[in-house]
């Protein structure tokens, strides 16, 4: 039987070196202080596993290798010019499923061509073992792409982001799921050609039902889900390809995934078993609308706002995606500035799902230059609320909510958020009294009395305190 030619072990090295590299990456990556450095580790890590594999495997010609990674390497770089941060979770879903259908594309050259992967012998009948590789690899791939191809359409606004329920939908997917996995177990026993492609259509059509039950409120979970999925793929083709590197890279970018999931789930009091089934919580969500009913509130304007803060002592500034949208966040960095001059102790509050991927609300403070040792997460600065002066909330919604812990028929209840109802006077920025959170759930913070509306874009409500704070 035809076997790839054995790698050799300074090549076995080199992916360690890679492998270590990778894992120092993550580590660095859990820091926004580190974060860049954890970057290049990871890019040197993915250099070294590149130029060895392709010394050591007769892949391509050295012209064709070149000009794929040109091509490749500049999309990607005017991709990544060009992309504003708002933008950055459907970037993210759409690079997970470049991901996944590179694990289908690999898949089935490989299927087509094994010889050349060494996984068959002369007669082209393909290793048993192999076949489950395979079969999982593009499996996991398709349902990869298509998942993440649904959640781009929704971060980006393309397609609606409120849950799409199909009857049964359940016992739909997990008969679905079972049949896939039926058919790997059967492709062991025939590689006939009808499986394999039935294999691939059924993912593909899996990973559109997974995804869009699911609404605007587990995107942040449905975003590191795919992720972890991407890596799985990824480990699985390693395999197929005797290739360690990607065996290594795979497995620490599957597992750090779903570890990031259950953190996600765990944030939003979500079960991580039922979220990765789809639409958890998509019947309550479905439910939401408007403001239940009309309430007395008060209405504040920039001028009540610069004044407060500027004669606060402690200001807490909790952020959410209605700053990612208007791009608030270098007005807001110049507004802490300013009342830092003045004497007031500003923090920022992150919660960690707020935006619509993990780490959303840290990236736009970064790229605004918000020192790091200003940032804090919720059960670091969740205690300090009842001694803040002001909190300043800009674009948030469900992650101060009071009913997470008051009413035990919300949406949202469980789930740990801010307690800025503590804090001695709350300015909520938002465009209207109309809206709601992703949840569908009225807020009782918008009318309590300590509450002032900021009803504007963050933006320009924010410049205009900074011009009010200046006079």
């Amino acid at each position: 039987m035809e076997h790839v030619t054995a790698v050799p072990s300074w090549a076995m090295l080199a992916y360690l070196v890679s492998g270590v590299l990778f894992i120092l990456a993550l580590r660095g990556l859990s820091s926004p202080a580190t974060s860049r450095a954890g970057n290049r580790y990871g890019m040197i890590g993915m250099t070294i596993a590149m130029v060895t594999t392709l010394v050591t495997h007769g892949i391509a010609s050295l012209p064709e290798i070149a000009g794929a990674i040109a091509i490749g390497g500049g999309v990607g770089f005017v991709t990544a010019r060009k992309i504003k941060m708002t933008d950055m979770p459907q970037l993210v879903a759409a690079f997970h499923s470049l991901v996944g259908l590179a694990a289908v594309l690999v898949g089935l050259a490989a299927y087509l061509n094994p010889q050349a992967f060494g996984i068959a012998g002369a007669d082209g009948i393909i290793e048993p073992q192999s076949r489950i590789e395979m079969g999982l690899g593009i499996a996991i791939g398709a349902i990869t792409f298509s998942g993440s191809i649904i959640a781009f359409l929704k971060l980006a606004g393309k397609m609606s982001g409120s849950p799409i329920l199909l009857p049964g939908r359940h016992v739909l997917n997990l008969g679905t799921l079972i049949a896939i996995l039926g058919l790997v177990a059967y492709f062991t026993q025939d590689q006939s050609q009808w499986v394999i492609a039935t294999i691939t259509v059924l993912s593909f059509i899996i990973g559109f039902l997974l995804i869009i039950p699911i609404g605007g409120a587990d995107m942040p979970v449905v975003v590191s889900m795919l992720n972890s999925y991407s890596g799985w793929a990824a480990a699985a083709m390693g395999f197929t390809l005797h290739n360690t590197a990607m065996i290594i890279t795979g497995a620490l970018v599957g597992s750090s995934g779903a570890i990031l999931s259950y953190i996600m789930c765990k944030a939003m009091n979500r079960g991580f078993l039922s979220v990765i089934a789809g639409g958890f919580g998509a019947e309550a969500a479905a439910g939401g609308g408007a403001a239940k009913e009309q309430r007395p509130w008060k209405r504040g304007s920039a001028e009540d706002a610069a004044y407060m803060m500027k004669e606060a002592e402690n200001v807490i500034i909790i952020p959410g995606y209605g700053m990612a949208v208007s791009q608030a966040q270098h007005a807001l960095r110049e507004m802490g500035d300013v009342l830092k001059k003045e004497g007031v102790n500003v923090k920022y509050a992150i919660h960690p799902v707020a935006g619509r991927m993990p780490g959303h609300m840290n990236v736009l403070l970064a790229e605004a230059n918000v020192p790091y040792d200003e940032v804090f997460e919720l059960e670091d600065i969740n205690s300090e609320f009842a001694q803040a002066d002001v909190a300043f909330i800009i674009g948030a919604n469900d992650v101060v909510n009071p009913a997470a812990k008051t009413d035990k028929s919300s949406p949202i209840y469980g789930m740990p958020v801010f307690d800025v109802d503590k804090a001695k006077t709350i300015f909520f920025v938002k465009r209207s009294m109309g809206g709601v959170g992703y949840a569908g759930v009225d807020n009782d913070v918008f009318y309590m009395d300590q509450t002032m509306m900021l009803l504007a874009d963050a933006k320009k409500m924010v410049e205009d305190i900074v011009k009010a704070l200046a006079h």
